[in-house]
């Protein structure tokens, strides 16, 4: 057998043996490993982005995030760094923002509730989360009409569609949903002109996610970082965000709302639920009567409306959206009075509060009834029913014992509700329900001396009050979060209006009333004739708030009438609102060391 020369191997010394393939360079080796996992971590982001709305990399932020807080405060947070601790509170509340913006959805609603219970948070947080707005671009025309094909099975305008028009571009857009006008399609031809509020598609795959890193965080800083109670209100916060999504329930909470008004004599020529249309509605779309109106947010517009030139600094200029309807009666006084009443009858004698009165969820409008309309009269009208709390009756008596306590002064009262409910401090839980200082006798003593410690010590100090605040977070009702929030945003409608009305004695009389009338059936014939003593007694109290409301609105008319005389500082017009905010800020500086910022009550 022969072989070819070419495949002959050239001769090789026996000594010597064959040479076997070089391994491959580790440079080489980590290079290809290196870009193998690019190359995966690529393909996940890639794949979250398109079918999971970047839930993932949300949550991957929202944790890098906390860690990188929670680290920084480790690390510096200590005596010897007490000069260094405001830049500290910078960092985190810029880190704050940033991380609550970039994510939006419904990370701005978590930072919303945060926000309106933020008065004793550093000051650089507190301004953070005053700059938080639940606006956001609108999601395109495409991804609104793929929407309605899911829910509806048509799209939204056309021949075989839901509307007989459709607005392409909303006429406005949040965190979780955008609203667009439309025209119903109606058997006589009529126009009737509706909203349709559109769940923007990526919340509902980011809501699971999102709520379960808020949940994971609150658990680490509670048992391993900074031993602050903040775990307890979790399950309930993150329950009712959850309904806000459903938009079925939504359009339910809209038609009970609109039930208890009804049966309100008080209220029910005064304020307006708009109408909903269910067969119209799912959990992602829900349809409702279009109002058209003036803002609450629209200050000089509503000025405008009510004929209150007191609040028009430019009444000869025109205003596109006052200037479309006639002129009507109350001023800005009508408008705070309807709205502290309506939301005191929901806290006293309804049990199911509206946890979302911004200003940009209220309208003022004409009164639809011709001959009302003729005589000046406005309506009240509440938007967006997506977040209520349902409180029990025994809460309910329990809060209007503890608003007849605190004006009253009664502190045996105060102390059992607060005892009742887990909480010590009562001084402070009587400010923080009333939004105005509280200091009883029974509770004077010698405050800490703010002005002589550092920042670090001022740190130290806050935290333990809060702890001895919350002595037992599980008797806590976790309805006083939500009705807290309600009040603080309704006492900043009426500051930034000028406190036309007194806000503390109208609710305190509703919670004083409601112990009177509303939930007697109880109680024993005596109880109920002690709660009409009771009443009463707290009738003839509320005389003198009324002569300190007065003498603040008297002081307000100077302003105005002679402020020229002394300067444009005299002429503040500052109102009751203003004097509270302001001994509120001094309360929480002297009992916590807490600078809280002008305006932060404001809704």
């Amino acid at each position: 057998m022969k072989f070819s020369p070419s495949l002959r191997l050239p001769w090789r010394p026996p000594s010597l043996p064959f040479p076997r393939h070089r391994p491959p360079r580790p440079s080489r080796t980590y290079a290809r490993r290196t870009a193998y996992v690019f190359l995966g971590f690529g393909l996940a982001y890639t794949l979250d982005r398109q079918y999971n709305a970047s839930a993932i990399a949300r949550n991957v932020h929202t944790l890098s995030t906390c860690l990188a807080i929670a680290l920084d405060y480790k690390l510096n947070f200590k005596p010897e760094n007490a000069h260094r601790i405001p830049a500290l509170q910078e960092r985190v509340a810029q880190r704050v923002y940033d991380l609550l913006t970039s994510n939006g959805g419904l990370y701005i609603k978590i930072g919303q509730a945060i926000g309106n219970n933020a008065a004793l948070l550093p000051k650089p947080l507190q301004e953070k989360f005053s700059k938080l707005f639940d606006d956001a671009p609108q999601v395109p025309y495409a991804v609104v009409e793929s929407v309605f094909r899911k829910e509806f099975g048509r799209p939204p305008a056309g021949p075989d569609g839901v509307f007989e028009i459709f607005e392409e571009q909303a006429a406005a857009s949040a965190s979780i949903a955008q609203v667009h006008r439309a025209k119903l399609k109606t058997n006589d031809g009529t126009d009737q002109w509706v909203a349709v509020k559109v769940q923007k598609p990526d919340v509902s795959k980011q809501v699971e996610w999102d709520l379960a890193a808020f949940r994971a965080v609150m658990w680490v800083y509670e048992n391993y970082l900074f031993d602050l109670p903040v775990y307890f209100a979790v399950d309930f916060i993150t329950d009712h965000l959850r309904r806000e999504l459903d938009f079925e329930l939504e359009a339910k909470n809209a038609q009970r709302t609109a039930e208890f008004i009804a049966s309100e004599p008080r209220l029910a020529d005064r304020v307006y639920i708009p109408k909903v249309f269910p067969d119209l509605s799912t959990k992602k779309v829900m349809v409702a009567e279009w109002i058209d109106g003036v803002r609450l947010s629209d200050k000089r517009g509503i000025a405008r409306l009510m004929s209150d030139d007191t609040l028009d600094p430019t009444p000869h200029l025109p205003h596109p959206s006052a200037d479309r309807f006639p002129r009507l009666k109350g001023g800005a006084e009508w408008v705070m009075r309807t709205m502290i009443e309506l939301f005191s009858a929901q806290i006293f004698d309804w049990g199911w509060v509206h946890c979302d009165p911004h200003p940009g969820n209220i309208i003022v409008r004409p009164h639809p009834d011709p001959r009302r309309q003729r005589q000046g009269q406005a309506q009240f009208v509440l938007l967006d029913h997506g977040l209520y709390v349902r409180l029990p009756e025994t809460f309910q008596m329990q809060y209007a014992r503890l608003w007849q306590g605190l004006l009253t002064l009664d502190f045996d009262v105060v102390k059992g509700v607060a005892e009742e409910w887990g909480i010590g401090m009562p001084d402070l839980f009587a400010s923080a329900t009333l939004m105005r200082p509280v200091r009883f006798k029974e509770q004077e003593g010698g405050l800490p001396d703010f002005e002589n410690m550092n920042d670090y010590e001022r740190g130290v100090v806050m935290k333990e009050k809060l702890k001895g605040f919350l002595t037992d977070t599980d008797r806590m009702p976790k309805e006083l979060i939500f009705i807290g929030r309600n009040m603080r945003i309704v006492q900043g409608n009426n500051q930034a209006f000028g406190s036309p009305v007194n806000r503390i004695r109208i609710t305190g009389y509703w919670a004083s009333r409601s112990l009177a009338t509303a939930h007697t059936h109880t109680l024993t014939p005596t109880a109920r004739v002690r709660s009409l003593a009771q009443h009463a007694v707290f009738r003839a109290v509320m005389l003198s708030l009324d002569f300190l409301f007065w003498a603040t609105k008297v002081r307000q008319w100077a302003s105005r009438t002679f402020g020229w005389l002394w300067g444009a500082a005299a002429a503040r017009r500052d109102g009751f609102e203003d004097e509270i905010e302001r001994s509120m800020r001094s309360f929480a500086k002297s009992n916590f060391g807490v600078d809280i910022p002008e305006n932060v009550f404001e809704g």
